[in-house]
């Protein structure tokens, strides 16, 4: 079963009946230096971890689904979540007011859901 990491509720509600999920209760980078693990121990992205035009200090949510373990890391994948969290550790998360939060959650689930009907 593929694995989704995911730091956003709305992700896990309507994700954890198809995948695996990793729910993290971290922030936007801490997510992807997560799957940054993940991928160096022989996972490999099946979404791209910055998919969308959303910066990583415009939400604070982020999810990326990922393959089964396998034997050996995937170039590709190590070079795209290097990169990846390069990217993001530029980026000074801002305080996003509670009322949208919500809104947040959708634009994340909404990008996962097209990459994982995309990938399907």
């Amino acid at each position: 079963m593929d694995i989704l990491v995911t730091n956003n509720p709305m992700a896990y509600k309507f994700c954890k009946d198809e995948y695996q999920i990793e729910f993290l209760d971290a922030s936007f980078l801490d997510v992807l230096i997560y799957v940054r693990d993940l991928v160096h121990v022989g996972h490999a992205l099946l979404t791209h971890p910055l998919s969308g035009s959303v910066k990583p200090n415009e939400t604070p949510y982020k999810s990326v689904l990922l393959s089964k373990r396998k034997n050996t890391a995937d170039e590709q994948s190590v070079k795209i979540i290097g990169e990846c969290v390069l990217f993001a550790q530029k980026f000074i998360p801002r305080n996003i007011p509670d009322h949208l939060l919500k809104d947040m959650q959708v634009v994340d689930y909404s990008l996962i859901r097209c990459a994982i009907d995309s990938v399907s």
